[in-house]
């Protein structure tokens, strides 16, 4: 194989990974979203019963905007759910809700690699502003000034940590989910495998993520490497 066409294979490769896992989730909460909850819990009285259970009373659960767009704020303490998560009582909107909740634990807990993660927040969030722009400004100029591109490189870098240290957060923050769904009684033998199948699903994403930030990270390193001299 000539390895001119390598990046551009495995980029192709994993981008359409990325679309079937993609595609997969979203069939898969869209499937759950139909399966009423056998007790009637909403995705709001889930996240306020699992953060209760597990002695947890400093966190506040409250509503937001859009669809997926569910997360645990660790600043202000606030499990955000998405509007259709929040209200309804399907068993999508419990896994979520469960999910979301075991990252408030992990934080009241001190778990270590949400700690790693968060400290890597304010560098990430400095690198995601400028690094694209740095990056095609350094395949440009490669010839003439070949540092930019892999300063450019290094900037990337830190997002790719940052997408390999969320992976075991959110595995161990879907596992809280499904144990504590289990034995609390909120799901049961007709509910439980769903709500494990979209947290499955859900755990599929952040995988592809951190694949799809590796694979590009190596593009641009075959550019620097192929290219330099």
């Amino acid at each position: 194989m000539n390895m001119v066409y390598l990046p551009y294979i495995l980029f192709g490769l994993v981008a359409l990974l990325s679309w079937l896992v993609q595609m997969n989730f979203q069939s898969k909460f869209k499937k759950y979203s139909k399966i009423m909850m056998t007790n009637g819990l909403t995705g709001r009285e889930v996240a306020e019963k699992m953060l209760r259970d597990n002695g947890i009373y400093d966190v506040q659960v409250i509503s937001t905007p859009g669809q997926l767009t569910d997360h645990y704020n660790p600043q202000n303490k606030t499990v955000n759910l998405s509007d259709v998560v929040y209200a309804t009582n399907s068993v999508a909107a419990a896994a979520v809700a469960a999910h979301e909740c075991g990252h408030a634990i992990q934080h009241a807990k001190a778990y270590a690699p949400l700690q790693m993660r968060s400290k890597l927040v304010p560098v990430v969030s400095l690198a995601s502003k400028w690094v694209q722009w740095i990056l095609l400004a350094g395949i440009f100029l490669l010839k003439v000034f070949p540092d930019l591109l892999l300063f450019g490189i290094i900037l990337f870098a830190m997002t790719t940590i940052f997408s390999i240290v969320t992976l075991p957060v959110e595995v161990d923050a879907s596992r809280r989910a499904i144990v504590w769904l289990s034995n609390a009684g909120v799901t049961n033998y007709e509910t439980d495998g769903a709500a494990k199948g979209a947290l499955r699903a859900a755990a599929y994403t952040y995988f592809i993520a951190a694949l799809s930030s590796l694979a590009t990270l190596f593009y641009y390193l075959l550019i620097f490497l192929g290219r330099r001299d």
